[in-house]
């Protein structure tokens, strides 16, 4: 699971390269975070908090990558960067590598939990994946336990506990927070290495979130990781599958089509906006995404720019789709998201279809070659072949995967061969 959620990773952030907000952000960290760690698909120098924040909020540009149900979040976002910013002041093997994401995703995903048990509102993922860049960059450091024990102390006290909710009702670049999650986990290892205190993390050590941690290193959670099929919110994948099957089993005539209901829980009725202006605010439309998938039978990164989706058939699909919410789906959330579609036809009859979940659930995964698929459609424009190669190795031929040193230098690169502009 550790090679899935890595190779994953590392297409959506090549992937996530292309996007407006990833510039600004590699920009910025080139700017204000000058040192000797060329990024990667970019070239410049930044330092390692510089490193794990361009790489961060990269990834989490491109809403691709893997997630956690019960979290209603992610890790690998800011786990892979932060665990990449530190390889230059480690040598390991891949072996060794994948170990420490596991830790990282351990520790991630129980404070995360945590959180979400001890607080009544909804908080953005890098919330608690900044424990888990602290824990990496802890360990890859050999901090002491106290070291350690500081370090998850000041990344849970700095760390970003946004607002999820005004992201997803109000859409723009700052997404799930994850860019300052990781830079906050290594910031706090540079703390606590340097005799700075911030413990306990109650998120860790308080007694009323004793049983999410008493099961550590016998529970995997890194196993119940799901992977995402487009590159959008998760709470839209549900009716995307749904019309899909709709129109897998139907052979229906787009024109034909004059509404498109769509029952769901509550909180994916709330990605609502009908008029995304820019890629940021696409991923988190339902309606479009129900309209992109009406129209092409799936979602790729290139649909969610407005040279591809600002055109009249896209908007008439859109103005067609109605949110209603739906006491069973509410009932599932968060541990399962379901929808369904009914399509209404100019005849008057309708169409329609079971409720749905999103393909890539840890229950009904996503196998390896389409992850395999996924980075070769995503990094194609940005990595050669074998740069793509030896990310796809890690999971496929795993005896052939390159040592994640020369892996950072692959990344470091572009198409060409040379440094990224």
């Amino acid at each position: 699971m550790a090679r899935r959620c890595l190779v994953d990773t590392l297409a959506v952030w090549a992937g996530g390269t292309m996007t407006e907000a990833s510039r600004i952000a590699r920009n910025h960290a080139a700017k204000r975070y000058p040192g000797k760690l060329p990024m990667p698909f970019d070239g410049r120098p930044v330092n390692s908090v510089g490193f794990a924040f361009s790489g961060a909020a990269t990834v989490d540009a491109l809403d691709a990558h893997d997630g956690h149900q019960l979290c209603k979040g992610h890790a690998s976002v800011a786990l892979v960067p932060a665990l990449f910013a530190e390889l230059s002041n480690a040598t390991c093997t891949m072996d060794e590598l994948l170990c420490h994401l596991v830790v990282g995703q351990e520790i991630a995903i129980r404070a995360g939990l945590s959180l979400h048990a001890t607080t009544p509102d909804y908080h953005s993922s890098g919330a608690w994946n900044a424990l888990g860049c602290a824990a990496i960059t802890s360990r890859l450091r050999g901090l002491s336990q106290e070291q350690t024990r500081q370090a998850l102390g000041i990344a849970e006290y700095y760390g970003p506990r946004a607002p999820m909710m005004r992201c997803i009702e109000h859409p723009t670049m700052v997404k799930d927070s994850s860019s300052w999650g990781a830079l906050t986990g290594l910031s706090a290892a540079d703390l606590a290495e340097d005799g700075f205190t911030g413990a306990p993390a109650m998120t860790v050590e308080a007694a009323e979130v004793d049983a999410i941690w008493s099961d550590l290193s016998a529970n995997w959670r890194i196993l119940e990781s799901n992977f995402k099929a487009y590159p959008v919110c998760r709470w839209a994948h549900p009716p995307v599958e749904a019309i899909l099957s709709v129109l897998c089993d139907h052979d229906i005539p787009r024109d034909e089509i004059t509404k498109i209901t769509v029952p769901t829980f509550h909180e994916a009725t709330k990605l609502a906006i009908r008029r995304p202006e820019d890629s940021d605010a696409a991923q988190y439309s339902l309606p479009l995404a129900v309209a992109l998938a009406t129209r092409f039978g799936t979602i790729q990164p290139d649909h969610l720019l407005p040279d591809h989706y600002d055109q009249p058939e896209i908007w008439r699909l859109v103005d067609m789709v109605n949110l209603e919410e739906d006491d069973n789906c509410n009932l599932a959330f968060p541990a399962e998201r379901y929808a369904r579609v009914t399509l209404t036809l100019k005849d008057g009859s309708q169409l329609g279809s079971d409720f749905k979940a999103a393909r890539g659930n840890h229950d009904a995964p996503l196998t390896d070659q389409e992850l395999i698929e996924k980075l070769e459609h995503f990094a194609g424009p940005v990595l050669d072949a074998e740069a793509r190669k030896s990310i796809s190795n890690i999971l496929s031929n795993p005896s052939e995967a390159t040592s994640p040193s020369n892996l950072l230098k692959l990344l470091q690169r572009s198409q060409s061969g040379k440094p990224g502009d």
